[in-house]
């Protein structure tokens, strides 16, 4: 029995609905795994029978207190007993405070609050365009890296160096330049008065968890002051407390600042809130009436996030502890199969490249209690709760030898 069917029979009956009514009612673009996810708590996930799955992927990203975490729930239901939506034709509460909390621990000044992290990046796409217009109507081009990705929505699907997801719906919005990371003379070759933004990743996570490095962020930051251009750094999946930091650009010694800091995800921790930070330079490209969210930075999503980042501050040293350990036991595992290619990454967002297919390592281990997933076809890719202890990241190593034991020996039957 294949491990696709070992997982489908755990829940008899319900599956097989749920597949059916989806199969005939939605847009048929997820590629789902055969598991009902019913309830959570704290880096553990339970499907539909009641059987619990260590969950090391966290909704990609998103889940970063784990689930159920008591001080969210509390947060949550008492704002849903004061108000869920105001729009942004008044104030609330909660939006100037976080403001002010995200321009103290990113350097920078203004935030525009809105839902996702692509919204996020269409936004600061449109600072960049204005930015550039101000000064030259020739100057709009955006210079990105081969292996990007930013989001799928139009611009930021332009701006995404991926080709698998750009071509089904070229042409996209022009002025997109591609360059490859960490090659600096490229970055040079590439940036020019014609350009009106440097857009980039610190670590490229749907690319397959590879890092820029400082000196090649160091370069974009000089040639961007050079020719008078923005320099935006997408934190959506690598921010927000993720590489033990509060933003990867942080790991620089001295910071590289960027002009612009877009970031979602783990923001309110599965209530959807994306922004953008930015200076006041970059932030003067939206004035009154050119840019808008009807659900951008509502009162529930704004507090959860204060919150979060509350607890957040503690849990700074701990994620870069775990995430090492994380790592050391995951380079452990590389010294006993010969496929495992390489280990990479920062905090708890953490790769292991593989010379075989990803696929099915993943339902595998589904099938053995853990959720992760594979990107890039041969990157498992690890994006854990930052609550997880050292005794669920064993728990987990465990896992992934038996999981990994099983496809060397089908390897060399092969």
């Amino acid at each position: 029995m294949n491990a696709m069917s070992t997982v489908s029979a755990v829940q008899p009956g319900i599956l097989e609905q749920i597949q059916a009514l989806e199969s005939q009612y939605l847009v048929q673009n997820y590629a789902r795994y055969p598991l009902i996810l019913h309830r959570g708590r704290g880096c553990y996930v339970y499907d539909s029978s009641g059987k619990r799955y260590l969950d090391l992927l966290a909704g990609i990203g998103v889940n970063a207190l784990g689930h159920s975490h008591p001080r969210l729930v509390r947060t949550i239901r008492e704002q849903a007993a004061l108000i869920l939506h105001t729009s942004n034709l008044y104030y609330h509460e909660y939006q100037g405070p976080l403001a002010e909390r995200l321009a103290k621990i990113s350097g920078l000044e203004r935030t525009f609050f809105c839902n996702s992290g692509a919204e996020s990046m269409e936004g600061a796409l449109k600072m960049i365009r204005a930015h550039g217009r101000k000064i030259n109507p020739d100057k709009y081009e955006v210079v990105a890296l081969h292996n990007s990705f930013h989001g799928r929505t139009f611009g930021a699907l332009s701006i995404t160096g991926q080709e698998k997801y750009r071509r089904d719906f070229e042409p996209l919005v022009a002025g997109a330049k591609f360059v490859p990371a960490n090659d600096i003379t490229a970055l040079e070759q590439m940036v020019n008065e014609r350009t009106a933004g440097i857009v980039m990743e610190w670590i490229q996570g749907e690319g397959g968890i590879f890092p820029i490095t400082t000196e090649y962020a160091r370069k974009a930051r000089e040639l961007a002051d050079r020719y008078d251009a923005l320099l935006a750094f997408d934190e959506i999946q690598c921010g927000v407390g993720r590489p033990g930091k509060y933003f990867a650009y942080q790991l620089a010694d001295p910071i590289v600042l960027p002009d612009i800091m877009v970031a979602a995800k783990p923001l309110a921790c599965g209530i959807p809130l994306g922004v953008i930070v930015a200076n006041e330079k970059a932030a003067e490209g939206l004035g009154q009436g050119t840019h808008g969210s009807t659900f951008g930075g509502g009162p529930l999503a704004c507090r959860v996030a204060i919150e979060f980042l509350d607890i957040l501050e503690g849990l700074l040293p701990h994620i870069e502890q775990v995430g090492n350990y994380f790592r050391m036991k995951l380079e452990g595992l590389q010294k006993h199969y010969s496929f495992i290619r390489d280990v990479r990454g920062m905090g708890l967002m953490i790769g292991v490249e593989l010379t075989i297919p990803g696929k099915q390592l993943v339902l595998d281990a589904m099938e053995q209690g853990l959720l992760m997933n594979c990107t890039h076809e041969t990157v498992l890719r690890f994006l854990p709760p930052y609550i997880i202890t050292e005794k669920e990241i064993d728990r987990g190593v465990r896992i992934l030898n038996r999981v990994f034991k099983k496809a060397a020996k089908q390897a060399k039957a092969n």
